[in-house]
């Protein structure tokens, strides 16, 4: 679209900003838009492929095409210029590259689930919604596991979900009002107050563990 010398101003005005930049780039050639040149950002998956994220876009075109135009300083009336961006291409694209780029096992302040409670019996389930009302208050994002499975098929599911906290309550944990907490990729767990459990939880996410 549109004529040679407005494409050449308008792919000069960009190798300038991204000279000026100090960034490495390189230039595709037939890849603009079809109304002007672009920036685009590319990122790696795990796998080490290219997808096409970010983009910005530099068009003369359309702005002349719609017949749009703004007061300049000087009282004249000028063609503006329209640049498009988009942050980071389409969500399920993007999405899709931070799931493989984590391999599903997010960081805590990411993480859809931060941590699921796994009563070690039926007898503890009351406490163990306790537990559960206090994570939630703290606004931490956690479920309460009470399918009728063994406890270590339970842990099995979680660490399968590569939840970043499995807190296992049995009658130790109901009299000291605590919680056997074990994290992600860890076998031995570490028993703690709830209260100590929700700082220490909170103090990570504020981190971005």
């Amino acid at each position: 679209m549109g004529d040679v010398a407005t494409w050449d101003k308008a792919e000069g005005t960009l190798k300038r900003i991204l000279d000026d930049s100090g960034k490495d780039y390189f230039v595709l050639d037939k890849d603009g838009a079809f109304y002007g040149p672009k920036v685009d950002i590319l990122m790696k998956d795990s796998l080490g492929r290219e997808w096409q994220m970010g983009t910005i876009q530099l068009d003369f075109q359309q702005p002349r095409r719609f017949k749009l135009q703004y007061a300049a300083a000087d009282g004249t009336q000028k063609t503006p210029i329209a640049i498009h961006r988009v942050i980071y291409g389409s969500l399920e694209r993007f999405i899709g590259i931070l799931i493989e780029h984590y391999g599903g096992a997010f960081p805590l302040w990411l993480a859809p689930v931060q941590a699921v409670i796994l009563p070690i019996s039926d007898k503890h389930a009351d406490y163990a919604q306790k537990v559960l009302d206090s994570l939630k208050s703290a606004n931490i994002r956690c479920e309460l596991v009470l399918r009728n499975e063994p406890l270590p098929a339970r842990i099995r599911d979680a660490e399968m979900q590569k939840v970043p906290y499995i807190l296992v309550v049995g009658d130790r944990e109901v009299e000291a009002k605590s919680v056997a907490v074990r994290k992600r990729g860890q076998k031995e767990s570490q028993t703690q107050k709830v209260e100590e459990f929700i700082s220490q939880a909170l103090a990570d996410i504020i981190a971005k563990v």
